[in-house]
């Protein structure tokens, strides 16, 4: 699914009875947060968290698996550059002894601006259930739709390295998080009963995660291709991967985090700036050359409309219309030699796979360069990035057409061009590292290691 940001659909609250199983895709994760006991990280607070990512192949989203709860068990989730919260499905086998309510009128219910209360359960008490709680509005920002819920709190565990035997795990005894509805859980992998959040809200894991044991407000990004691992790493280690490639701080290229002042946090919150991930995009080059197009679509109006968003719901990357016309265009007339063949929708651009060259980076075919605050700072998208392999042997040019009026962002970077590809967002600094390919400097993110 092709996620084109528009309006979210408000559903009733309503409780179904289905709790899907584990795909086998999720094997890895789940070994992963089984494998060891959970305790709490040797020598006081750890330098870093990590949570294991991996792809999902049915729906091109990015699943992680963490503990929560008590007795504690693990929870398959999507990850998500939006959202205010984590949000988990509690209407279906959500049990534990060690979840509280966030009372109404509470400081924390006061900071995450929602500013309601919910008050009308007639049923037993439970973590769906709760009077007197705050209430939250958990998105599922793949298939735009959200409804009410409770904000509570509960223990959640992360490991604090990234090996294939991890070690000591760190525990949050009170990690604030929005109960969801099972029917919110629909359009996720399969498996999935939440959304991690990785925005810069309050209350999402970054900031969440830094509080508790003291970090530096940032996190490192690293999405898989598919039948790979990545990972996010909160906190204050070194990005290491084998062989022995430190891509630390001075190996990363920074470009300011913008901060939308009109668009608000979300649909049901207020008195909050923008929290998704924005950058300032001045232009694009195919093959070295200038694209030409309106280059006010690429900044934020008076009205919040316009910008670039980085999104991991959207599995490629989204252009509106008149900046997609001018990409394809571009992109065809350095490509006239390589053979066309039809469309293969959501892709407008094929091409014979047989007939394109192979290289480190990717199918051979031209750069795409995005432009950002000045020329020398440039993320530049080679062919493992751009392009997408579809049926019939295809290759196809993974940029989507938004249409013409396409609202938010103009421009929506979608999952696949961040691929292999370290991002760390300093939420501090306000601004992102990017690494570009990793192959390229002899690694990829299925190399990193932590502890």
């Amino acid at each position: 699914m092709v996620h084109t940001p528009s309006e979210y659909r408000i559903l009733p609250l309503r409780r179904m009875a289905r709790f899907p199983p584990l795909a086998s895709g999720a094997l890895l994760l789940l070994l992963f947060v089984l494998v060891s006991p959970c305790r709490s990280a040797a020598g006081g607070r750890p330098r870093a968290v990590v949570l294991p990512v991996s792809k999902d192949d049915a729906t091109q989203q990015y699943v992680t698996v963490f503990r929560q709860r008590t007795p504690q068990v693990p929870v398959k989730a999507v990850l998500d550059l939006a959202g205010a919260t984590l949000w988990v499905d509690c209407d279906t086998g959500y049990v534990s002894s060690s979840y509280a309510r966030v009372p109404c009128g509470s400081k924390p219910c006061r900071l995450t601006k929602t500013g309601g209360c919910f008050n009308s359960c007639f049923g037993a008490p439970s973590p769906a259930c709760l009077n007197g709680t705050c209430s939250g509005f958990p998105d599922n920002t793949v298939t735009r739709v959200t409804a009410g819920g409770n904000i509570i709190t509960d223990v959640l565990s992360l490991p604090t390295t990234f090996r294939t035997a991890p070690g000591p795990f760190a525990t949050v005894p009170e990690f604030l998080f929005t109960c969801g509805h099972t029917f919110l859980t629909e359009g996720l992998a399969n498996g999935a009963t939440g959304m991690v959040s990785l925005s810069r809200a309050r209350f999402a894991f970054p900031t969440q995660l830094a509080r508790t044991f003291g970090f530096s407000r940032r996190f490192a990004l690293c999405l898989p291709p598919a039948s790979a691992a990545g990972v996010v790493v909160f906190g204050d280690a070194p990005y290491v991967f084998q062989p022995g490639v430190d891509l630390s701080k001075s190996s990363l290229i920074y470009t300011p985090l913008l901060v939308n002042a009109v668009r608000t946090a979300g649909k049901y919150t207020t008195g909050e700036t923008s929290i998704e991930y924005l950058i300032g995009l001045k232009g694009i080059k195919v093959n070295g050359r200038d694209v030409p197009l309106n280059a006010t679509l690429l900044a934020i109006d008076k009205n919040g409309v316009g910008g670039t968003t980085l999104s991991t719901a959207s599995p490629y990357t989204v252009l509106e219309n008149s900046i997609y016309k001018a990409v394809i265009d571009a992109f065809a007339a350095e490509t006239a030699t390589i053979p066309r063949v039809p469309a293969v929708a959501p892709f407008e651009l094929c091409y014979d796979g047989r007939k394109v060259g192979s290289t480190r980076a990717g199918p051979a075919v031209p750069t795409i360069e995005l432009v950002l605050q000045r020329e020398a700072v440039s993320w530049i998208m080679y062919g493992a990035n751009s392009m997408v392999p579809a049926k019939g042997g295809a290759l196809c040019l993974g940029v989507v057409d938004g249409g013409p009026a396409l609202y938010p962002s103009s421009v929506v970077i979608g999952g696949h061009m961040m691929e292999d590809n370290l991002l760390e967002f300093d939420l501090e600094g306000s601004r992102l590292g990017f690494s570009s390919y990793l192959p390229l400097r002899q690694t990829t993110c299925n190399n990193f290691r932590l502890g």
